[in-house]
């Protein structure tokens, strides 16, 4: 998948092109059924799907002290978005000046740099520009009048509830794995960078990867039975995430250590995604090493037995 970052870069995307712009923050179900009205059409135009997103989140920069936890940081989105079959990613920087574009304007700069531009795809309560004032209306007049077609999808609902990024961020926080799931459409996962830790899980004969994550929403802190996707393969594991009450640090960061089940490769400095699978148990402290010992080798064993291996 090719990234680019201004819309000027558009130019060089071969058309008709479809764009499908959005946040897309988790790329749950809701962003895939818009992402994949543009690929559709895109193919049936013989055209490009042209997937168009922010960074920082809009909220960041214009309500900061309301900007929610982002479930998917901007590499992992775009990972996401690649699995969908998508070749062309736009990230445009989310600044003041771009918030306050007249809409008008910001839609005239995609059409002109789109050879040609196809059409818009968005969800149906999408607003954008300056006071949040374009919208699915202001999309249909101008592709009316400037030949491209405006296209807002309804809400996608799964089992009577609107799948939202709001709603996934609730569930993660509080622990509802699988509802999170639902509207994911798959299980909720943390990319994550390995870094040096103080190698404790290894004399303990659990040797663990602390992961740096990317994104900010975490599920609560506990012991789950996970499968991480590392160096092409994926693996099964065990996470903890917590404060470590046992040995804890003097900082008392949340910190996410991954055990990976016969596994002993060198992966510092790598990406890893860690897929939640099931929860096992909260975080808890133990009398001493020996006991957090044997208490590890009861959550591999319950790990090991949710996995199915």
């Amino acid at each position: 998948m090719r990234l680019h970052s201004s819309i000027a870069e558009l130019a060089t995307i071969p058309g008709p092109v479809c764009l499908a712009i959005g946040v897309f923050d988790g790329v749950h179900l809701g962003h895939q059924a818009v992402i994949g009205r543009a690929l559709e059409d895109a193919k049936a135009a013989s055209g490009t799907a042209v997937v168009v997103t922010f960074d920082p989140h809009p909220i960041r920069v214009m309500r900061p002290r309301q900007a929610p936890r982002l479930l998917t940081s901007p590499r992992h989105k775009a990972q996401l978005i690649a699995q969908l079959g998508v070749s062309e990613l736009l990230v445009l920087p989310f600044t003041p000046e771009l918030s306050a574009m007249p809409p008008e304007e910001f839609v005239l700069a995609l059409h002109a740099a789109c050879r040609p531009l196809h059409e818009i795809c968005v969800g149906h309560t999408w607003s954008f520009g300056r006071n949040r004032a374009g919208n699915l209306e202001l999309l249909k007049k101008m592709g009316d009048r400037l030949g491209f077609n405006e296209v807002g999808l309804p809400a996608v609902e799964i089992d009577g509830e609107v799948v939202s990024s709001t709603a996934i961020r609730a569930a993660v926080e509080a622990g509802d794995l699988a509802r999170a799931a639902r509207l994911l459409g798959r299980d909720f996962a943390i990319l994550g960078t390995v870094v040096h830790g103080d190698h404790l899980g290894r004399t303990l004969g659990f040797p663990t990867a602390n992961l740096s994550a990317h994104n900010e929403q975490f599920p609560p802190n506990g012991v789950y039975a996970v499968e991480a996707i590392c160096e092409g393969r994926t693996l099964p594991g065990v996470v903890n995430i917590g404060v470590r009450p046992t040995i804890a640090t003097a900082s008392g960061e949340r910190v996410l250590e991954l055990h990976l089940f016969d596994f002993a490769d060198d992966i510092y400095g790598q990406d890893v995604e860690v897929i939640f699978r099931r929860f096992l148990r909260p975080e808890m402290k133990f009398a001493g090493l020996d006991a957090l010992k044997t208490q590890i080798a009861q959550d591999v064993a319950a790990a090991r037995r949710t996995l199915g291996i």
